[in-house]
């Protein structure tokens, strides 16, 4: 018995193509972004922090957080949110200090040096939105769109995991 696909209208096709080439996109983007950031971060001289810990910092921002609260936000996966973690408070870009109610949890900050870290990335973003801007690549009413489409997206996904037991 083999598998089939079921059979699509014209429509149907257009839309799983969509569906299909947004799936690359996403990934490819992020992909960009994090090297995007390496090469930015190359360029200052900051080698000791790796792109993906960059970006944490950045979306930690001013927050207290545990190494779970960034896995059920949905930003990082388990492993390597508490391998960057401890990576980030070694090289004294965040300061952790156990929980008083819970001694298994550590609670994490970014300090002065992870607040440099932010900003360096701040600057990158707004001059690449700056620039996307100047060249037409794009304007913000049409990064509204995207983003509405995007959080849709990221509902649907959402919704998909609860509701698939």
């Amino acid at each position: 018995m083999t598998l089939q696909s079921p059979v699509l209208d014209g429509s149907q096709k257009l839309l799983h193509v969509g569906y299909l080439e947004s799936l690359a996109l996403v990934e490819r983007l992020h992909r960009l972004l994090l090297d995007v950031i390496k090469d930015e971060f190359e360029r200052l001289g900051l080698l000791d922090i790796n792109s993906v810990q960059a970006l944490l910092l950045f979306n930690i921002g001013e927050n207290e957080v545990t190494a779970g609260e960034l896995k059920t936000r949905g930003f990082y996966q388990g492993s390597n949110v508490s391998y960057n973690l401890k990576k980030l408070v070694e090289l004294g870009y965040m300061h952790h200090q156990r929980s008083e109610l819970d001694r298994r949890s550590v609670r994490v900050r970014v300090t002065e040096k992870g607040r440099r870290i932010q900003s360096t990335l701040a600057d990158l973003f707004q001059r690449h939105a700056e620039i996307m801007q100047r060249k037409s690549i794009t304007d913000a009413q049409a990064m509204d769109g995207v983003n509405h489409c995007l959080r849709r997206v990221e509902r649907f996904w959402m919704d998909q995991i609860r509701y698939i037991y």
